[in-house]
């Protein structure tokens, strides 16, 4: 394989990717992916050794050991755009030469676990409970910009979701992408599984009315009734569509497991959830230790 342009993988002076600032000897094979980049230290506390860490931008990262395991935590900040830069510079470390920008002729596949907070949509799915993914529905288009990526897309899911919400052909089509079942039965038991919606914003996109009216106001009670061969829809987020998508086509495994801290459905949120988040955190690294 031929050297990647230099604009197209940007390395840094120092070796490292050009946002996450990582060098390749900075990654585990397991990686912890949270929105929010204090949460980077919220996990690496529980950590007994430390042997890296990087910040630039909302990209904080920290590799360390738990239970003699090593684990890459990394913030990914907000949204599918982000996660678009944070899988590629992920897969860069993991399967390029940085020096040379050619790709390695074995490929390494990684495993990515999204903790995050969210929101349920379904009354009967309480806040403090824990959402396992077990299919990400993208409202934003990111996948679309890839050629190979209808080949990873559910397309049963895809059709029956697009008939239930008379989807507008002027938005964006909605695509389906699954997880990993590994990680997905390692998680089952601690979490209410379902499909995650996520969206391209945090107002409109998520049916949330302020001053600007919505072009459907109706969009929550049909994403509630939605259903297909048991499959139905749990939670809102950001990020999810775009982790399971590219991780697919990259052959990385993916999970999310997200903290569910609002219930749109009965107007609940609880605004002290730090040690629900905590909750999580330490089920997830006892679950990727055991």
């Amino acid at each position: 394989m031929s050297a990647l342009n230099e604009p197209d993988l940007i390395i840094n002076a120092d070796g490292s990717v050009y946002h996450l600032c990582m060098k390749p000897d900075d990654l585990a094979d397991t990686v912890i992916v949270v929105g929010d980049p204090g949460r980077v230290h919220e996990i690496s506390d529980h950590f007994s050794s430390v042997d890296c860490s990087a910040s630039n931008r909302e990209f904080n990262s920290c590799t360390g050991y738990y239970h003699c395991k090593r684990i890459t935590a990394l913030s990914t900040g907000i949204g599918t755009d982000n996660c678009d830069i944070v899988m590629h510079e992920l897969d860069a470390l993991a399967n390029f030469d940085l020096k040379t920008r050619i790709q390695h002729p074995v490929l390494r596949s990684l495993t990515i676990i999204r903790i995050g907070t969210s929101g349920s949509i379904q009354p009967d799915v309480p806040v403090n409970s824990f959402c396992l993914s077990s299919h990400a529905v993208g409202l934003d288009n990111l996948l679309h910009f890839y050629r190979e990526a209808p080949a990873i897309f559910d397309l049963e899911l895809m059709d029956a979701f697009s008939a239930h919400t008379a989807w507008p052909a002027d938005l964006s089509k909605p695509y389906f992408v699954k997880g990993s079942d590994r990680l997905i039965s390692l998680f089952n038991p601690y979490a209410v599984c379902g499909v995650t919606v996520t969206a391209p914003g945090f107002y409109g996109p998520q049916g949330r009315f302020l001053r600007l009216p919505l072009t459907n106001p109706e969009m929550i009670s049909q994403l509630q009734s939605f259903s297909h061969k048991g499959h139905r829809i749990v939670n809102f987020e950001m990020e999810t569509s775009a982790l399971y998508g590219l991780g697919a086509l990259m052959g990385h495994e993916m999970v999310t497991i997200c903290a569910l801290i609002a219930n749109r459905a009965t107007g609940q949120y609880n605004p002290d959830h730090k040690q629900v988040v905590n909750n999580l955190i330490a089920m997830v690294l006892d679950q990727i230790t055991l």
